[in-house]
């Protein structure tokens, strides 16, 4: 296996030679062959072992092999220890996702902070099948058929195209130790279930099964570079960014072959799961929306809107007392200044009359109700009729604020000032308001 790993490494991934490699070692049959392997081929690696604080005298004893095998090896190791179910309860997730969060976020930080150019796991070909079958049994499209990545970002798994029995039968041969843990036997996770039920009598039925099966995944890999290039043109023509919004053509994604697949694609990255819902809204009414659990998609006359859902987003009004200079808001920096004369406005600048101001001034976004007087216009107008002439989307609006004193608007921040408060030919003190 030696030479056909190094060969593997020297054909597809040879940029692991001369850099610094974090290896994730469990102490397990995996991990532990590639370090071994990565050791024999002279690799720079480290290893960071994750004590998850699950298993009592096991987890202990798990940490304990790897501080020897390191020692062995003669290699750096990290070892962080966690507490795995106190984590899983404040975040209101499951033990497993609890252990993933932790591992992964702590040795990318490891990553960053120490300069490790890759992060090593061993995830193998039986691996590669177990989450195969879990997606395909959970309902998936075809990027959760294509395996698991060899390559994304700093992880590398260089083990992928190798079964789990060509390690053991390379180990037991070069009398590597390795530990067992005692979780993997138990039956109550679908991964396991598969591990020991399902995928032994499918290896029964096809000896061949790993074989083939890894040519069916690289066959779907070509399938979904095929699919990303032609997203990449109808992105082109039916999705616009501005700012922070997203917005699609609705007139144009309906006259695609197949709309609801295009939809699936273009917004399978943003957690949403109502496809059917999603694909209602090209036909619904404008104010209509879907939402995901971090997105939320808004049909808007010939748009459909995306944007991030931001639940810890704060609506309330924010004061501001006389004197203050510079005020950080969810929009930007408000700046206030004393000056002499005035410049061009804009808007994102206004000018007004000071001695009209009515301190402490409130921020607020816009409510149903509220009017102004916009600056060179006679008269007032309802902010939701502003908006209609302005042609501002559902979304614009939901995102306007005013700056208010007392209960009279100064400025539709960004859009355009109150005329009662305008610098004239009376004024003598006059403050400059901008956001950056």
């Amino acid at each position: 296996m030696l030479k056909a790993f190094q060969n593997h490494i020297a054909t597809h991934l040879d940029m692991l030679y001369g850099s610094r490699l974090l290896l994730a070692i469990s102490g397990g049959l995996d991990s532990v062959v590639l370090a071994h392997l990565c050791h024999k081929l002279n690799l720079k690696v480290s290893l960071a072992h994750c004590n998850f604080n699950l298993r009592g005298a096991e987890s202990d004893a798990d940490e304990a092999f790897v501080l020897q095998l390191a020692e062995d090896l003669e290699l750096e190791v990290f070892i962080e220890c966690f507490e795995t179910e106190l984590y899983a309860k404040e975040e209101g997730i499951s033990i497993q996702m609890a252990a993933r969060d932790l591992r992964y976020n702590w040795f990318h930080d490891l990553a960053e902070k120490l300069n490790f150019d890759y992060i090593l796991t061993a995830h193998h070909t039986d691996d590669n099948l177990e989450t195969f079958l879990i997606n395909l049994t959970r309902g998936t499209g075809l990027e959760g058929l294509t395996g698991i990545p060899e390559v994304s970002g700093k992880l590398v798994r260089p083990l992928l195209p190798f079964s789990r029995e060509t390690l053991e039968v390379y180990a037991i041969g070069e009398d590597i130790q390795w530990q067992e843990d005692s979780s993997n036997a138990s039956k109550k996770y679908l991964r396991n279930k598969l591990r020991h039920d399902i995928i032994p009598i499918l290896k029964q039925m096809n000896p061949q099964l790993l074989q083939n099966f890894q040519t069916t995944i690289s066959n779907l890999q070509d399938s979904q570079d095929l699919i990303d290039d032609r997203i990449v043109n109808i992105q082109k023509k039916v999705v616009e960014v501005e700012k922070d919004q997203i917005r699609f053509n609705i007139k144009k994604l309906k006259k695609l072959s197949n709309p609801k697949a295009y939809l699936y694609q273009l917004l399978n990255g943003f957690n949403f799961t109502a496809w059917d819902d999603i694909v209602d809204l090209l036909d619904a009414q404008s104010g209509k929306q879907v939402f995901s659990s971090s997105h939320r998609l808004l049909k808007d006359r010939e748009f459909l809107l995306l944007s991030e859902v931001d639940s810890e987003a704060d609506e309330t009004a924010i004061t501001i007392l006389k004197g203050d200079k510079e005020i950080t808001t969810p929009f930007g920096t408000l700046l206030f200044d004393q000056v002499d004369t005035i410049s061009e406005t804009s808007k994102d600048q206004i000018y007004v009359d000071a001695d009209q101001l009515k301190f402490p001034l409130a921020l607020r976004k816009w409510q149903e109700g509220d009017l102004f007087y916009p600056l060179g216009m006679k008269g007032k107008k309802k902010l939701s009729k502003y908006f209609k002439d302005e042609k501002l989307s559902l979304l614009d609006k939901e995102n306007v604020w005013i700056l208010f004193s007392e209960d009279v608007a100064v400025w539709v921040i960004g859009r355009r000032a109150d005329d009662r408060f305008k610098v004239n030919a009376h004024t003598t003190n006059i403050i400059k308001i901008e956001v950056h």
